[in-house]
């Protein structure tokens, strides 16, 4: 399957966390988009693998994403070498996205850095006709360069290069959001694992107000921000938000 846009995440709740939002808008626009995360997730400090892939489903499904893959790769340990980026090229390769989502580039959890930077070389690499991959059938693989990559926001503070209106959805993006249940806002009181500061009801006040601090920024309710690593063009200034002045 093609897909227009494919958001990578390094953890299941990241990419739900920084840009599930455009990705709804985009669905919602008629585009086939998927997720990949490249770990279970294994080591955070609540759940499990299992209720992790769970709850990953179940935001997909809030979502409508066409499809959501988990490579499986060592959380806390993958490395940016050639063995990890040759696996996401396969994927590259495999759906063929115009655009492409990943982790920040730096970041507090040194796993979102270093999941961006892969993501970044992959898709580059991907589109060198010599680097040579095959499918789960063992079939030669197409060179495919994406279009663009952008990369969501995450823990610390960046100054977003670009930023996406997702106020029309972003009740159904905060569901996909709560539907990690062993993550975010637990107030269970029978819930017997160790309290973190995402479980806690400030975190997610904290998503909701950066979504709308993004939004104030362009004159809208909520909006996500990313970064991008190539100059963006547009051919029409009716393709900018109109705001009364």
């Amino acid at each position: 399957m093609k897909l227009d846009i494919l958001a990578f995440g390094v953890h299941p709740d990241d990419v739900e966390l920084g840009c599930s939002g455009v990705l709804i808008n985009e669905i919602n626009k008629g585009k086939k988009a998927g997720i990949i995360d490249l770990t279970q997730g294994e080591l955070g400090t609540r759940g499990t693998s299992e209720t992790r892939f769970a709850e990953a489903a179940a935001a997909a499904k809030i979502m409508g994403v066409h499809v959501r893959d988990n490579m499986k790769m060592r959380d806390g340990f993958f490395r940016n070498d050639e063995e990890h980026q040759l696996k996401i090229i396969q994927q590259l390769r495999k759906y063929k996205p115009e655009v492409v989502f990943a982790n920040i580039l730096d970041d507090r959890h040194p796993d979102h850095g270093r999941a961006g930077h892969l993501v970044s070389d992959a898709c580059f690499l991907s589109g060198l006709m010599k680097i040579q991959t095959t499918d789960e059938q063992g079939n030669p693989q197409e060179k495919w360069r994406p279009k663009y990559v952008l990369h969501y926001l995450q823990d610390w503070y960046h100054q977003p290069h670009i930023f996406f209106d997702i106020s029309a959805v972003f009740d159904q993006r905060m569901d996909a959001v709560k539907a990690y249940l062993t993550q975010f806002n637990t107030t269970d009181p029978n819930d017997k694992e160790p309290k973190t500061y995402i479980s806690s009801p400030d975190f997610l006040d904290a998503v909701i107000a950066r979504a709308r601090l993004f939004g104030k920024r362009i004159g809208v309710k909520y909006a996500e921000g990313f970064i991008t690593e190539k100059a963006l063009g547009i051919r029409s200034l009716d393709d900018l938000i109109q705001n009364e002045t």
